[in-house]
């Protein structure tokens, strides 16, 4: 396989580079009848977009999306959905400087190492701009899970550089996470945040951070043993978004300093008579199976690799030379970042129940 591939009956596949013609995504084995439209896919779109806010690259794109296939009379068909958006504003001159030289971090050497060769304007596949094409298939996943089982993604920043917010993630809502520009539902905390990352921009320099990925009303048995838990294409799918370094669900590493006895989530039936859960360390999955409560985990993200400072670097002729990137960049990936583990675990919630339906007729 070329990796250009992601899940089973819900499957998506990207393609497209930074600076090629467009970036899109074919969708196959979506359930007919779902009501989208472009518009609605859109304002996922638009929150991902570059050159939204002060704190993100300034390259101007407006990621228009395009349904060229798959959609009648604004509803799913069951056949494959086809949605491209098209480049538009690219400056592959400001790139030249990288042609010859591999960029520290990047996947310049790694990508040359591969495939014996590279497109150096803007990274080509290993751009971030690639994702844009999981948050419109994300979208149409998102819509149906709303629909069909009330089901929400509610991920926010919850730590850039070392401020962090403590906010009860039980609580947050869309709207809050929407208030301002770093996408942080603390006020005071995303102040903080934002002054953080306009520093480290000034600097010419980079800063990464933490999203807080939430999933809310998640029916209980969805996840395969052994290979397939849910917990397990969930960090599959956060870790293929550029620049993920760490993936933990539920207690995560905080967990091993617990003793069994605390750290067990005991159940007990509630006055409606259903199975829930004193606690819910586990993060809303057994043995790789969602229980039914929350599920919720913790994306780290780096600093991104392009950065106005000189580097150290060597060249594709072996020689050590100095590397200073001209090209535009986001000093913090965080905000842009958020409806991007929004699509990828849309994706996989979606592909995980439709799996489970055709199991259990």
């Amino acid at each position: 396989m070329a990796g250009n591939t992601f899940g089973n009956l819900f499957r998506i596949t990207t393609f497209g580079e930074s600076h090629g013609g467009a970036v899109g995504v074919v969708v196959d084995g979506c359930p007919p009848g779902i009501e989208i439209s472009e518009k609605e896919i859109q304002v996922e779109m638009d929150r991902r977009k570059p050159g939204q806010s002060s704190i993100t690259t300034p390259r101007k794109e407006e990621d228009k999306i395009k349904i060229l296939s798959g959609i009648f009379e604004g509803k799913t068909t069951g056949t494959p959905i086809l949605m491209i958006a098209y480049n538009g504003e690219f400056k592959s001159d400001d790139y030249l400087g990288f042609k010859d030289a591999y960029r520290p971090s990047h996947a310049d050497y790694t990508y040359e190492a591969k495939y014996g060769l590279r497109d150096w304007r803007g990274s080509g596949r290993a751009s971030a701009r690639e994702t844009l094409a999981r948050v419109a298939a994300g979208a149409i996943a998102k819509k149906y899970l709303k629909q069909k089982l009330s089901v929400e993604f509610i991920s926010y920043v919850e730590q850039v550089g070392d401020i962090k917010t403590d906010v009860d993630f039980n609580n947050v809502t869309h709207t809050e996470i929407e208030s301002n520009i770093v996408r942080c539902p603390d006020q005071i905390a995303a102040e903080k945040m934002i002054k953080l990352v306009e520093l480290v921009r000034n600097e010419g320099d980079s800063i990464g951070g933490v999203i807080r990925g939430v999933i809310k009303n998640v029916p209980a048995g969805l996840g395969e043993p052994v290979f397939d838990k849910l917990s397990a294409d969930l960090g599959k799918a956060m870790l293929s978004i550029n620049a993920v370094k760490g993936f933990e669900i539920g207690s995560g590493f905080e967990g091993t300093k617990l003793r069994g006895s605390l750290h067990n989530d005991e159940f007990y039936i509630d006055k409606n008579g259903k199975i829930k859960v004193k606690t819910n360390n586990a993060g809303g999955t057994l043995g790789g199976i969602s229980s039914g409560e929350i599920i919720y985990f913790r994306v780290a993200f780096k600093p991104v690799s392009t950065i106005r400072k000189k580097q150290n670097t060597v060249s594709k002729e072996k020689k050590e030379v100095k590397l200073q990137a001209t090209g535009r960049y986001d000093p913090c990936v965080l905000p842009r970042a958020v409806p991007i583990v929004d699509a990828m675990a849309a994706l996989v919630i979606i592909d995980h129940y439709l799996r489970h339906k055709a199991q259990n007729l």
